[in-house]
C-alpha cells in the first residue's frame, strides 16, 4: 500500500516503513506527526482525492530534525564592483512512515 501525500508545498510518494525528508514541521523528536493532506492511496484499487481525500490520514514518527548542506549564493553587478556572498542551509525534519489510514 502506498499514498501520496502533500507537505511543505511538495507531493511525496511514501510507504510504510519508508524514510522521508520534508520541509521542517513543529514536532519533537521521537513524537508521531498525522499527515492528512493525502492526495491518492493506491492497493489493488486506487482511491483519488479532490484535490484532498476525506478521513485520510498518514501518522509518521519523527527521527530526526536537521539542517542540510550549505549552498552558496554570489551575486554581482558587472561593472560596478558590487560583490555578495550569501549562505544558506535549509532546516529538514525526517519522518519514518508508521501507517497509512484511507
Amino acid at each position: 500500500m502506498y499514498a501520496i501525500i502533500e507537505t511543505g508545498g511538495k507531493q511525496v510518494r511514501v510507504e510504510v516503513g519508508s524514510k522521508i525528508y520534508v520541509e521542517k514541521l513543529d514536532a519533537e523528536v521521537d513524537s508521531i506527526v498525522t499527515l492528512d493532506k493525502v492526495l491518492l492511496i493506491g492497493d489493488k484499487t486506487v482511491k483519488v482525492g479532490n484535490p484532498y481525500l476525506k478521513g485520510a490520514t498518514v501518522t509518521a514518527k519523527v527521527e530526526k530534525q536537521g539542517k542540510r548542506k550549505k549552498i552558496r549564493v554570489f551575486t554581482y553587478k558587472s561593472k560596478a564592483r558590487v560583490r555578495r556572498t550569501l549562505g544558506h542551509r535549509q532546516p529538514y525534519t525526517c519522518l519514518i512512515i508508521e501507517t497509512i489510514n484511507g
